[in-house]
């Protein structure tokens, strides 16, 4: 492999929605390094996760797969290990160091990471790695003894109970609870993930182009925060969420710690950044920032992930690297998620098998074209026992309690399909972009082509 080929920095944020991003309306949001990436790059502002749920929404990614071609429909399926992966192909078929640290989530359902968090990586496609729990797996997981490498650095560290019991209470309230974190920065899970991911750039070869995928934490409730980080935001007001009247000083709080969160993955993609460009690999990396999902954050009384409305499943996407041809570009292209394997084969000069589901978005950021997908699919299943979960944390709403649905949503337009709806919804995006008016009786011909893609999906 030329060793001009490109390395990849994927960076994934947990539950970051599409539109908290420095300079979208009226959000106080910083994110000025992802500024840094917009300005040198593209913008997909249309861009949907194929799942508003963790767990199938990186395994869509990790295989380069549809919601219903990926064998992982909630958050109690592992990946299957004979999966194939982007990851591995890059590594076995391009001659790729694949390294990644944080929460990949493909083995959720086991609750077991190994205490340096290797296990199934190499299986998966990783040259090395360290794979850690997400924010409450840590405390699901780690009550007796560590599972992962988040844990045990809290038990080496003499933080650990001190850890749980912040998180045995948060549970209860995982958005109410806006508490201080009892850890100290450098044991904060974003930062501890942060370093590393620096101490696998320290391991990158010379010789051979590099992924790194780096998966952070945040934003995903808890509302947990540092006091560094309570302090930057402890000032700004937030504009009330959409389509709900629930808005006071808690409310705000949240928001606050929602934003601190962002910011704080925002300083550490700055870090990679400055590091690649005083290291002089910056202008030989694309670099990719993005989340699995979105979060409700109160719009429509409703909280969390797993719904089928645009909070939930649009996602932030921006792309820079030298592959760009019109940087600073704004992109209405559809895009989903797992769009970002195929995108990665390209960038290494491999083919896309045809298996997979994914499109390549080079074409959309060489400027060859502007358009990328006619229509995008969301979608997700779920066992009374996750709707009970959610209806508990995140709102009795009906959209909290559809057990399965599709959406597919095109340029202009967005079907809501569930056998929990007495008749699908339709959405006309530009004249409602929150959602709030069902337009199907008016439509009907809107939801006879679009309900024509659903055809065949498990509903």
């Amino acid at each position: 492999m030329n060793r001009r080929t490109p390395n990849i920095l994927l960076v994934i944020a947990d539950q970051h929605r599409f539109d908290w991003l420095e300079g979208t309306g009226d959000l106080p949001v910083r994110t000025p390094n992802i500024r840094r990436l917009q300005d040198a790059g593209v913008t997909f502002r249309r861009a949907t996760t194929p799942s508003p749920l963790c767990a199938p929404a990186r395994a869509c990614l990790a295989t380069g797969r549809d919601y219903d071609s990926t064998p992982v429909p909630n958050n109690f399926h592992d990946l299957p290990v004979d999966s194939d992966t982007y990851y591995r192909r890059l590594r076995d078929h391009a001659g790729y160091f694949v390294a990644g640290v944080g929460k990949f989530d493909l083995h959720k359902a086991t609750f077991d990471w190994n205490l340096d968090g290797s296990r199934l990586l190499g299986e998966w496609g990783m040259t090395a790695g360290i794979d850690n729990e997400g924010k409450f797996d840590s405390l699901w997981s780690g009550r007796e003894e560590p599972h992962g490498p988040y844990m045990k650095h809290l038990y080496d560290e003499g933080l650990a109970e001190a850890h749980l019991a912040d998180f045995s209470r948060r549970a209860k309230s995982p958005y109410g609870d806006t508490s201080l974190s009892p850890l100290p920065e450098e044991s904060y899970l974003d930062n501890w993930i942060a370093a590393n991911a620096h101490a696998l750039l320290d391991r990158r070869p010379a010789d051979a182009p590099w992924h790194l995928v780096v998966n952070f934490a945040g934003p995903h409730d808890p509302m947990d925060v540092t006091e560094r980080m309570r302090a930057d935001w402890a000032e700004v007001d937030f504009p009330p969420p959409h389509g709900s009247t629930e808005f006071d000083g808690d409310h705000n709080e949240v928001r606050r710690r929602y934003a601190a969160m962002i910011e704080n993955i925002d300083r550490h993609l700055g870090s990679f950044l400055d590091r690649l460009e005083r290291e002089g690999e910056l202008g030989n990396t694309v670099v990719i920032y993005t989340s699995d999902h979105g979060e409700m954050l109160g719009d429509h009384g409703i909280w969390g992930k797993q719904i089928a409305l645009d909070p939930s499943i649009r996602i932030p996407l921006v792309i820079s690297g030298s592959l760009v041809e019109r940087p600073g570009a704004v992109s209405e292209a559809l895009v989903s998620l797992e769009d970002l394997a195929a995108t990665a084969l390209e960038i290494a000069e491999l083919e896309t098998p045809a298996d997979m589901t994914a499109r390549s978005v080079l074409g959309v950021l060489r400027g060859d074209s502007d358009s990328h997908r006619e229509y995008v699919v969301s979608g997700l299943d779920r066992s009374e026992r996750e709707i009970e979960m959610a209806a508990r944390h995140y709102g009795a709403n009906q959209w909290v309690r559809l057990r399965g649905w599709r959406t597919v949503t095109t340029s202009e337009e967005k079907l809501i399909v569930s056998p929990d709806l007495d008749h699908p919804h339709l959405v006309d995006l530009a004249a409602d972009p929150h959602e709030e008016h069902d337009l199907a009786a008016e439509r009907p011909e809107s939801v006879r082509r679009l309900l024509a893609v659903t055809a065949g999906e498990r509903v």
